[in-house]
């Protein structure tokens, strides 16, 4: 099964919006089959491992990372498949949390008389796809936050300057996380300051995330890196719905989300982010900026934060990594759980988990 995992996560980034599934077929000790879920969601990784094996299918063991699906979608139930090919015993890690599949794909394989096992390696399972367990469960992506901060939680020193903070190693490690989540998102400001265009480069991967701006009113150039790229790499704009499009956005490539308005005439960010898992996101990383990663925080939508630190101090006249937060947080507890620290070249990474 932690081999299964592993071929699962080689789908990161690319499966949405299903989740990242991978299938070893083995018997007498002997793997004959291995699959992942492939971009887009098909063929998933039971198709791909039982093609391998062929005919050495019939009497082994499939280990699912996945409770096999049980409707018909676009193509047939993996359990049918599974079913089809003889398979004695089937092992997964977890239940697939879709209503159209929960425990139905493991009782179709019981009903047929194969033996089922569930719950091995469940936890790294879970966390493996908790985007897609997400959006199924509370309709929202799962957000990781990123933040490049020198040691007084800085992102931009007094005269606005943010390019680099963090060393080479930080900045790939920043394109790796890209390659594995569906979307990368920033807010307006970084848009209009950075001009950036948020494209995974160096890593030799083959697919691009989703783009993302957080823009209410709409004041993206359209002669930007992101516009004027919109029609190879896909580009959305969250916008708020009452905000008139105008002419210089209109016919460019970009996708246009309208939301509803918060109090202030922002985009309302839990909306936005429901908009956005309704169109099949599972995992977004947001890189900044300040307002936008507030936002989150107070929203309770910065799901994870991986925080880098640089051995550089630029005061209290410098930018702040998160903006303003109404009310402050609580001082009972730790907002957030500590599950990582790292030493990247000169940096240190840290990731937190949200504490539910």
């Amino acid at each position: 099964m932690a081999h299964a995992l592993r071929l699962a996560a080689r789908g990161l980034g690319r499966t949405w919006p299903n989740p990242a599934v991978g299938c070893l077929v083995v018997k007498n000790g002997v793997v004959l089959g291995r699959g992942w879920t492939q971009p887009g969601g098909r063929p998933h990784a039971e198709t791909m491992a039982l093609a391998q094996a062929a005919e050495g299918a019939r009497g082994a063991t499939a280990y699912v990372t996945l409770e096999p699906c049980a409707h018909h979608g676009k193509t047939p139930p993996c359990a049918n498949a599974l079913i089809d090919a003889g398979v004695a015993r089937v092992v997964s890690a977890a239940t697939d949390p879709d209503p159209r599949v929960a425990d139905c794909g493991h009782a179709m394989l019981r009903a047929a008389g194969i033996s089922v096992t569930e719950g091995v390696l469940e936890a790294e399972a879970v966390a493996l796809n908790e985007g897609f367990f997400q959006r199924i469960l509370r309709g929202t992506p799962l957000v990781t936050l990123k933040l490049a901060l020198t040691l007084d939680g800085r992102i931009a020193n007094a005269a606005g300057a943010s390019q680099w903070i963090t060393g080479p190693l930080a900045r790939r490690a920043v394109h790796l996380q890209r390659a594995v989540h569906d979307a990368v998102m920033v807010g307006i400001g970084t848009a209009l300051a950075d001009d950036p265009d948020l494209t995974v480069r160096d890593m030799g991967v083959s697919h691009q995330p989703v783009r993302i701006v957080i823009d209410s009113q709409l004041r993206l150039p359209a002669t930007g890196r992101l516009a004027q790229s919109a029609r190879i790499n896909p580009v959305w704009v969250c916008h708020s719905a009452d905000a008139p499009v105008p002419e210089r956005l209109q016919d460019i490539g970009l996708t246009l989300v309208p939301c509803a308005p918060d109090v202030a005439g922002r985009v309302d960010i839990h909306q936005a982010l429901q908009q956005l898992a309704a169109r099949g996101l599972t995992r977004i990383f947001c890189e900044g900026g300040g307002t936008l990663a507030a936002s989150l925080i107070a929203a309770g939508q910065a799901d994870a934060i991986i925080a880098f630190s640089a051995g550089r101090v630029f005061g209290a006249n410098g930018t702040a990594g998160v903006g303003l937060l109404d009310g402050g947080p609580t001082l009972l507890e730790p907002d957030y759980v500590l599950t990582s620290v790292q030493v990247v070249g000169s940096d240190v990474m840290h990731i937190w988990h949200l504490r539910r």
